[in-house]
């Protein structure tokens, strides 16, 4: 124990310098100017553990759940968590993971997702303020190899949900080789920070008043994977609630996209009210139980807590059949009821 002890002083006391070295160096801008850019060769990252927020750490240490996001074959974008060796500059190396490449196809072969990063881009630097939130990624000149105007807008919402998935931020601003580009190849406005918001956006903003996200799901080609996508739907709600949600994840989704959920036909969506941090869900079968409904009603609760996890607050989900317990509506089967940390895992 006093050998390791011996071991840790050292180690520490260099994290502090650093971190006191950071400190001053972010504090030290003017206001008004942004904190010193990180480059490549002098990459500090700054990933603050916050009070309200635990990283998923997998079973290997050296290992960090990282979510991460590809297009599928409608050009969704899809979030899915993988397993990257945890390092210094996560955030960094998250986005590198997403750059298209050989090996990248490879890995995502059996999903019939491709990378949204053009094949060739390099991430030259990122700098994070830890006070904004603000994000300032520098990629090469490849990053504008883009095919299309909607593989531009995947590019841009795919890295902005990325790197937001990581609790110290907020937006982000894209640099190609340093500097501000106004537009991007097929005319996005790159002049401006980019939040979390609208992914697979699906009608038309202005003509609603709120918007909800609705989990629905897609397969590959050869129906060998399915998965779960978030689709941004505008409603006449006058603000996003969880009743508005549900009866458009039970409606269906819009028929354009090509996707389905784990709603069986024939299953209708009564309500809902919440409790203690549980949703009650009040549903009704049209016809008898299916054989598999152990299976079904899993699917289900997986897909409404999905659907439910853009709420504060809610940590499970209750399934009632026309107003009863599940036991009560003579139903014995196991329920997963907790809201799914991701949404896909591969």
């Amino acid at each position: 124990m006093y050998y390791r002890n011996k071991l840790l002083i050292p180690v520490l006391a260099i994290i502090l310098v650093l971190a006191i070295g950071l400190g001053l160096k972010l504090r030290g801008s003017k206001d008004g100017e942004d904190p010193d850019f990180i480059t490549d060769a002098d990459e500090i990252e700054i990933i603050r553990s916050d009070e309200d927020y635990d990283f998923e750490i997998a079973d290997d240490d050296s290992m960090r759940e990282t979510v991460m996001y590809f297009k599928d074959r409608q050009n969704l974008l899809v979030p899915v968590m993988m397993r990257i060796p945890w390092e210094e500059g996560i955030a960094k190396r998250t986005l590198s993971n997403m750059i298209d490449s050989p090996e990248l196809r490879e890995s995502l072969s059996s999903t019939g997702l491709r990378a949204i990063i053009p094949q060739g881009t390099k991430i030259l630097g990122m700098a994070i303020d830890p006070e904004t939130g603000l994000c300032k990624v520098d990629f090469s000149r490849e990053v504008l190899n883009v095919e299309s105007k909607e593989d531009e807008e995947n590019l841009i919402n795919g890295v902005v949900y990325t790197l937001t998935e990581f609790p110290t931020i907020n937006e982000v601003q894209f640099l190609v080789e340093g500097e501000t580009v106004p537009v991007f190849t097929h005319g996005t406005d790159t002049s401006r920070t980019f939040k979390r918001e609208n992914i697979n956006l699906a009608g038309d903003l202005t003509e609603g008043t709120s918007k909800v996200v609705v989990y629905y799901k897609g397969k590959s080609e050869d129906d060998n994977f399915e998965y779960y996508v978030p689709v941004t739907i505008p409603t006449l709600a006058p603000v996003p609630n969880m009743y508005t949600a549900l009866e458009l994840l039970f409606d269906g989704p819009p028929s354009e996209l090509g996707l389905t959920s784990d709603i069986p036909e024939g299953v209708s969506f009564h309500g809902v009210d919440v409790s203690g941090g549980t949703a009650y869900v009040d549903i009704s079968f049209d016809y008898a139980y299916p054989e598999d409904v152990e299976v079904v009603l899993n699917g289900m609760v997986r897909n409404i807590g999905l659907t439910l996890s853009q709420f504060a607050d809610i940590e499970e989900v209750e399934l009632l059949v026309d107003g009863k317990t599940l036991e009560e509506a003579g139903l014995d089967v196991y329920i997963n009821d907790t809201i799914p940390t991701f949404a896909n895992v591969y």
